[in-house]
């Protein structure tokens, strides 16, 4: 099964400032605010949802095919994926647009001042769904905005099954426009936050809004997830890990793992573990896409958390 991953490509510039904001910013100048932060730590990680989810497919054995936008600046990010043998047939570059990228800065106690340039994804339009034949199952991941709508439209009218995760996009998506993708869409994803504005948005209980799709996905961190199909709740403990380094890209790791499970045909339980087990591989690295487990890696850590292997070869 041929997975279509639309959303964005990023880089992640993460800079780390010795001391705390706090001691910087005053709150009766917060008017006239003009601070600069010395930010000795620096590194330069690769992102984005539809980048970060094909890397978990990659990892799982996979062949995904991404759809997302670039500027001119990409020449580093390609060369990733070349090197990781990711096809990038519907990786557009968009001229004079530099790639999305989000700035971040984080001080000792783990505040963040963040600014995002969404460059080149706020073009993700001028991909089409129909371009990529051959696909059989997709996603719609946060991207720009006109781009997920066409998205969503394009794998309906191609009767292509697909999850629609609208993430940190949800604050730009009417509840009109949420109810409608739903509609088209056969399965959904969100955080419990999501799941909370999605509903203050459309007017519908997280139950009702899971009625509109075969199974809605809400992950809840350390608590777990949960599934919401056939009238059913399933629910899918976390994963242990012996360190929580970074939860970026967590979310898209767990997606991969349901897709593969998806993809393979099997029950929402058996999805629903896996995909913890690729959050909590992730968890354990910096950045989304440092982690390198094998296939055999992947395995023993599902078996030491459900007791069993997630495949059987």
């Amino acid at each position: 099964m041929s997975i279509l991953v639309c959303g964005s490509m990023a880089y992640d510039t993460i800079m780390v400032f010795h001391d705390r904001f706090k001691n910087h910013i005053l709150p009766e100048q917060i008017h006239i605010l003009n601070v600069s932060f010395l930010v000795p730590d620096l590194r330069r990680e690769f992102g984005g949802c539809a980048g970060n989810i094909a890397y978990n497919l990659h990892l799982l054995g996979a062949d995904p095919l991404i759809m997302a936008t670039v500027g001119d600046d990409a020449g580093a990010y390609r060369q990733r994926l070349d090197d990781l043998g990711l096809r990038q047939d519907h990786v557009l570059t968009v001229p004079r647009t530099y790639t999305a990228q989000a700035f971040i800065t984080t001080d000792l106690d783990d505040n963040q001042i963040t600014a995002f340039h969404p460059g080149a994804m706020m073009h993700s339009h001028l991909n089409q769904v129909a371009d990529a034949t051959g696909a059989t199952l997709g996603i719609v991941a946060p991207d720009g905005r006109d781009g997920m709508l066409r998205h969503v439209a394009g794998f309906a009218e191609a009767g292509v099954p697909f999850v629609f995760d609208p993430g940190q996009a949800l604050p730009i998506l009417s509840g009109e426009e949420l109810l409608h993708c739903l509609n088209l869409a056969r399965y959904c994803t969100v955080n419990d936050y999501e799941a909370s504005l999605m509903s203050d948005k459309t007017g519908l209980s997280v139950e009702q809004l899971a009625e509109r799709v075969d199974a809605l996905v809400v992950t809840l961190g350390a608590g777990g997830s949960v599934i919401h199909a056939g009238g059913q709740r399933i629910e899918v403990p976390v994963v242990k890990v012996d360190q929580l380094v970074d939860p970026t890209g967590c979310g898209d790791a767990y997606r991969a793992g349901l897709l593969y499970g998806i993809a393979n045909g099997w029950d929402w339980l058996r999805s629903g573990q896996l995909a913890a087990v690729m959050g909590a591989i992730k968890i354990g690295h910096r950045g989304g896409q440092n982690h390198r487990p094998s296939r055999k890696d992947i395995a023993r850590i599902h078996a030491d958390a459900f007791g069993e292997e997630p495949w059987t070869e």
